[in-house]
């Protein structure tokens, strides 16, 4: 069993903040995979879907955690002592990426992200898969509090829908065929004009 957990905050204040895509990301997959609402609870939201993979019929859950961004890992650890799982995924958004950037990765440091740093806290370590959807950065370390829950400006939209489209494809991947694999084929730049750019095309 696998589980997708997508970062946000509740509440239709930050529904389309830039600290919400891990959210959307969600909310396209459940709508893809027709997943089934499963019962939730005050700390998160959930459905559950039944794919095929290399391996046979698989269930996967997506959760997205309504404990506010900084307590993340309290939703996730009520999952667990419920439902547990053998595989977990979370999708965050990133300031330090360039907008439109996806990076998977099976472990890794929280950059700064409190609610990465909240999962580390229930899961006791860096040895869980991440994939960072870049949010673009803020003007000033001082103002990175603001930027993450302000929406994006009408000019983003475009490279956001590309990069929330390609992050779903990135989960389905990372389910259907394993980290590495997905990491080989996902892991660049969107460009608005262009579609999906070749991280090594987009370094030059």
């Amino acid at each position: 069993m696998a589980l997708v957990v997508g970062l946000g905050n509740p509440g239709a204040r930050y529904a389309r903040t830039r600290h919400n895509v891990g959210w959307r990301v969600i909310e396209i997959l459940a709508r893809r995979w027709r997943a089934r609402p499963e019962t939730g609870t005050p700390a998160y939201r959930a459905w559950r879907a039944t794919l095929e993979s290399g391996a046979g019929a698989r269930t996967v859950h997506l959760l997205e955690p309504l404990t506010f961004m900084n307590l993340s890992g309290t939703a996730l650890a009520e999952w667990q002592e419920q439902h547990g799982a053998d595989e977990l995924l979370v999708v965050a958004d990133d300031v330090y990426l360039p907008l439109g950037t996806l990076r998977l990765r099976v472990e890794g440091s929280s950059g700064g992200h409190r609610g990465l740093e909240s999962i580390e806290a229930v899961v006791g370590g860096r040895d869980y898969a991440r994939l960072r959807v870049g949010v673009g950065a803020a003007g000033s370390s001082a103002e990175l509090k603001e930027h993450v829950l302000d929406e994006f400006a009408p000019e983003e939209l475009p490279a956001l829908a590309e990069a929330i489209r390609l992050a779903a494809d990135v989960v389905e991947c990372w389910v259907a065929e394993g980290a590495p694999s997905a990491m080989n084929r996902f892991n660049r730049r969107v460009d608005a004009s262009r579609g999906a750019i070749p991280q090594e095309e987009s370094e030059t």
